[in-house]
Order: structure tokens, then C-alpha cells, then sequence
């Protein structure tokens, strides 16, 4: 109950997160037929990077402050979603405003599709409900979010997201990352899973996520590292699980991943981009 994003938000892990999340409610618009996004854990939904929270770590410098310079073209295309909703949080609220997986999706959704934003930590629920309970087509959940990805599962529109992104204050949480995902690619089948991680340890990541290669369904493993390991663990790169993965976002990371490593590498040559397919698809 420890974690606050307020003092991360906007960092190099963000970026990632949210460019991903940008890409795949993309796709889900594409279909007229409504579907669900499920964030488990959603933090406060917005921002201020002018607040003394992001203002002490200085985390979003390296993180959403590098894209003021355009990429490639073709990798400005792919993060056109994301850049959009930016430009319009900023324009709404402030020009040091960083939007939050509850804002990217409240943003994306359409009228018919429909968004469960859960949140633990009480005060962080509180400001999220507030934010956004005259939001017809969200409702805020004050529920632990590993609970409520199993109780929420299959919702009545059959199609949808399931964004799960926790802490990692506890212990084992990776290895339960990995667990959970089975299960719920298990109770419904057909959803779409983006399961969030840190790197601290490559080679700790990479046991706990090893049973994921057994998923019957297609699975994506993305990852975005802007550092060598340090002696004593620190995060050096982040992660992203992605079941059912939309057909096109393969293909997509390959052309875009590189270069957002090369850009928010924290020294020259650091910058490394890894696209594996698990589970059926590989």
C-alpha cells in the first residue's frame, strides 16, 4: 500500500506501458462491437509532472521528455494514438499533465465500450472515482486487483482488455503475474491480456515468466531495457505479456520498440528491444 505512481509517472516504463495500450485499443475500435477494458490496477487516472512528486525523482525527464523530438516516420505513425491523447490531457489541464492508463482509456473508448478502473489503495480511489464518476461508460472500483481480475471475467460484450499492472511491492509478485494470467486465459479464452513487469534481473524475470510458454493461446513477450544491471538491483528495463495479441502488433513493435530503446537508453549502447512470441504462437 506503499507504492505511489505519482512519483514515477511519465518515466521510461510509462511509455512503454501506454504506447502498447494505445496500440491495442486501437485495434479493438476497428470492430464496431462494443468491447471492455478491465485496468486491475489503476492509480489515479492523471498527473502533474510539475507536482513535487514527479518533481523529486525527475523520473519523466527520461521518460516522455525525450519524445518532445519526433522519431522516425514510420515509427511516428504507430505512436500517433498516444501522442494524440497527450496533446489533448495537456490542453485539457496543463501543459505538465501525464495521463494514466485510466485516462488513455477513458479517452479511447468509445460510447458503446465500456471501462472497470480498480484501484486498492484507498485515497488513490478516492481521487480516481472523483475524477471520473460522471463518466457514463467507466466506474471505479475500490477492490484488490488480483481479485477483481478473476471476478470480472468474461464480461457480457466478449471481447475486451484486461490491463494488469501491480506494484510489485510483495514478494513473488512476478511469478504471480505469470499464474494469473493462466488462470484467467482459462476462464476466458478470447480476452486480451497485457500483463506489466519490471526488470531488475534478467535472468529473475525470465524463470518467472517461463511457464508462459506453455499458454494454449498466442501470447507476446515485449520488452524495453535502457540499462546494463547494477551491482545492487535496480530498474533497468520493463516488460509487457500480451495475450491474444492483436494480429497487426507484432509486426508494429518491430518497427517501433528499437527506436524507442535508442531513444530512452540511459547511456549509449544500453538501449535493447526484445519482441518474442510464447505460448501458441510460438
Amino acid at each position: 500500500m506503499n507504492y505511489r505512481h505519482a512519483f514515477h509517472a511519465g518515466n521510461f516504463a510509462d511509455v512503454l506501458k501506454h504506447v502498447v495500450l494505445t496500440r491495442i485499443l486501437t485495434y479493438l475500435a476497428l470492430k464496431h462491437k462494443p468491447f471492455r477494458v478491465i485496468d486491475t490496477h489503476a492509480g489515479i487516472g492523471l498527473y502533474d509532472l510539475e507536482a513535487d512528486e514527479a518533481a523529486r525523482t525527475g523520473e519523466w525527464v527520461d521518460g516522455v521528455g525525450r519524445l518532445d523530438a519526433p522519431l522516425a516516420p514510420e515509427c511516428e505513425a504507430l505512436l500517433a494514438p498516444y501522442r494524440s491523447v497527450l496533446a489533448d490531457m495537456r490542453a485539457r489541464y496543463g501543459t505538465g499533465i501525464y495521463p494514466g492508463s485510466p485516462a488513455i482509456i477513458r479517452e479511447m473508448l468509445r460510447p458503446s465500450d465500456r471501462g472497470i478502473l480498480v484501484e486498492l489503495h484507498p485515497a488513490d480511489h478516492a481521487v480516481l472515482a472523483a475524477r471520473y464518476h460522471q463518466v457514463s461508460n467507466l466506474k471505479a472500483l475500490n477492490l484488490d486487483g488480483w481479485q477483481a481480475l478473476g471476478a470480472m471475467i468474461p464480461p457480457k460484450e466478449k471481447r475486451g482488455l484486461v490491463l494488469i499492472d501491480p506494484p510489485y511491492e510483495k514478494p513473488g509478485e512476478l511469478g504471480r503475474l505469470a499464474r494469473e494470467i493462466a488462470t484467467a486465459v482459462a476462464k476466458w479464452p478470447g480476452g486480451i491480456y497485457a500483463g506489466w513487469y519490471p526488470i531488475k534481473r534478467q535472468r529473475e524475470v525470465d524463470e518467472a515468466l517461463a511457464p508462459l510458454t506453455a499458454l494454449p493461446r498466442p501470447a507476446l513477450r515485449l520488452e524495453m531495457r535502457v540499462s546494463d544491471e547494477y551491482p545492487e538491483p535496480r530498474l533497468i528495463g520493463n516488460g509487457l505479456v500480451i495475450v491474444n495479441p492483436p494480429w497487426t502488433l507484432e509486426d508494429e513493435m518491430r518497427r517501433l520498440l528499437p527506436e524507442l530503446a535508442t531513444r530512452l537508453a540511459q547511456k549509449p549502447g544500453a538501449g535493447r528491444a526484445r519482441i518474442e512470441p510464447l505460448g501458441a504462437a510460438a
